[in-house]
């Protein structure tokens, strides 16, 4: 392996805070936690199946950094503008999660595996990526091609990540870096990703509480890692994110009537 050098790129890790991401001949280099194996097997599991468009890891360094390939595609900040915005790119983003969900849904071992970041969320039906926003994905044109930052990973129920998902996809947003469009747009987003997925009519009715519970959950986490001393959470807290999500949160419960009302009425979607 070819030494890490200064002079390597290092890429914008949005949500690692202090842990640097080091792109190195199409390869990259990750700092790694207690969740890693579990993520590796994951990984190692939708490489048996073919699943493309996602990391393959490719071993550890001496210093314990993982290496991964490189998920090709164009990357966005996460803030959706242009053609990140674009409604073709929304089912693009809709299918592609309906596919990882799919494949990961025959993982024997999704319910055996222990040590993950985030909680096991019961019933198991799925493997969560956890974060699937539009700052984790590759695109190629109006196409969702790939997916990377597999660290919050989970078990869970599939509306458990399409809560976050269409959360950030919609986006059901206040921050002005992140809002766009009036409520009645962002209902109008939210239907087209659930059509594109395929989510039943009464799993859609619940996605509010879903959404509001999640980012709940959310703020918990980042105030208890940043209790117990995890250097990037209290980077995080002081910075205020998780102010951004309580006033998701209160927006989401406020709207909560109109939006289900918006979701519900493609039946057949």
């Amino acid at each position: 392996m070819t030494p890490l050098k200064p002079t390597d790129e290092q890429l914008p890790n949005k949500h690692g805070g202090n842990n640097k991401v080091i792109l190195q001949h199409s390869r990259v280099y990750r700092e790694t936690g207690s969740w890693t194996p579990a993520v590796h097997q994951f990984l190692a599991y939708l490489a048996e199946q073919q699943f493309t468009g996602v990391p393959e890891c490719l071993g550890m360094t001496p210093d314990g950094r993982e290496i991964l390939t490189l998920v090709a595609g164009e990357i966005c900040d996460g803030h959706l503008a242009g053609p990140f915005a674009s409604c073709d790119t929304l089912r693009s983003a809709a299918k592609f999660l309906r596919q990882l969900h799919d494949c990961s849904a025959n993982w024997p071992e999704k319910e055996s595996h222990t040590g993950w970041m985030l909680p096991v969320r019961e019933p198991v039906e799925v493997i969560c990526h956890g974060d699937y926003a539009p700052y984790n994905v590759a695109f190629e044109g109006e196409q969702v091609v790939g997916l990377f930052d597999f660290d919050t990973a989970h078990p869970g129920p599939r509306i458990w990540d399409l809560a976050y998902a269409i959360y950030c996809w919609a986006p059901f947003k206040t921050h002005p870096d992140d809002a766009i469009g009036t409520l009645n747009e962002q209902i109008s987003r939210a239907r087209l990703f659930c059509q594109a997925y395929g989510l039943a009519h009464q799993q859609r009715i619940t996605l509010v509480d879903n959404m509001i519970e999640r980012l709940t959950v959310l703020v918990n986490f980042m105030q208890v890692q940043a209790e117990q001393g995890n250097l990037d959470f209290q980077q995080h807290i002081a910075a205020g994110h998780h102010l951004a999500y309580l006033e998701d949160i209160d927006y989401l419960t406020s709207n909560q009537n109109q939006i289900t009302q918006g979701l519900g009425n493609a039946r057949t979607g």
